[in-house]
C-alpha cells in the first residue's frame, strides 16, 4: 500500500531502496524556506542498520504489512530457536541473533509473536513482562528505605537488573523485556 511521506509513523514497516525498514522516529519539519518533509530514521529489519531519510509530501513509499503468528518456544540447538506453531503445530528454527540481548527473557514454552514478510521471519516480539526468580543480591539492611534507592541483583538467567532494597533472594519478580527494569513482585 502506497502512502505520502507525511503519513509515515513510528513503527511502520516501509520498502525503501530495495530493503525492509521500521521507522524508528519521525520528525516533521516546516523550514522557512522550501517545503515542508518529514526526517526519518529507519532501521532495516534484516542486518540491523540504520538509515536517515528525508521524506516531502508528494514522495510515495510502500507501507508493508507483516503477519503476525503466535509460536511456542520449544528449546534452543546449535545456535537455533526452535518454535511451533500454536495452530499448524509446524516447526520452524530461528537464529539466536534475531532476539539478540533479550534472549535470556525466552522460557520453556513461552509463547511469542513473530512477524513475518511472505515467509521470512523478520522480527520477535517477546512478552512486554516476563517473570524471573532473584539468584543473588545483597541482604537488606535496615534504615535503608530512602526514596530511590535501588541495588544490583543476579535474576535466574543470568541478567543483571537494579531491585529496590526490600527484594530478597529467592523471591520471583516482574522485569520489562524491553527495558531490562525491575516492574514488582510477581504474585
Amino acid at each position: 500500500m502506497k502512502i505520502n511521506g507525511n503519513e509515515i509513523r513510528p513503527g511502520n514497516i516501509l520498502e525503501h531502496n530495495g530493503g525492509l525498514w521500521a521507522a524508528v522516529k519521525v520528525q516533521h519539519v516546516k523550514p522557512g524556506k522550501g517545503g515542508a518533509f518529514a526526517q526519518v530514521e529507519l532501521r532495516n529489519l534484516r542486518n540491523g542498520s540504520k538509515l536517515n531519510e528525508r521524506f516531502r509530501s508528494a514522495d510515495k513509499v510502500e507501507r508493508v504489512r507483516l503477519e503476525q503468528k503466535d509460536q511456542q518456544f520449544l528449546y534452543e540447538q546449535d545456535g537455533m530457536l526452535v518454535f511451533m506453531d500454536a495452530e499448524t503445530y509446524e516447526q520452524i528454527e530461528l537464529s539466536v541473533e534475531l532476539l539478540g540481548e533479550r534472549r535470556p527473557f525466552l522460557q520453556d514454552g513461552m509463547t511469542i509473536v513473530i512477524e513475518y514478510y511472505e515467509a521470512e521471519a523478520l522480527n520477535v516480539t517477546l512478552p512486554e513482562k516476563v517473570i524471573c526468580q532473584i539468584a543473588e543480591t545483597e541482604p537488606v539492611v535496615k534504615g535503608q528505605t530512602a526514596a530511590n534507592s535501588f541495588k544490583p541483583a543476579i535474576l535466574d538467567n543470568g541478567l543483571r537488573v537494579m531491585v529496590p532494597p526490600f527484594v530478597a533472594e529467592g523471591e520471583k519478580i516482574e522485569v520489562m523485556t524491553e527495558t531490562f527494569e525491575y516492574v514488582g513482585r510477581a504474585n
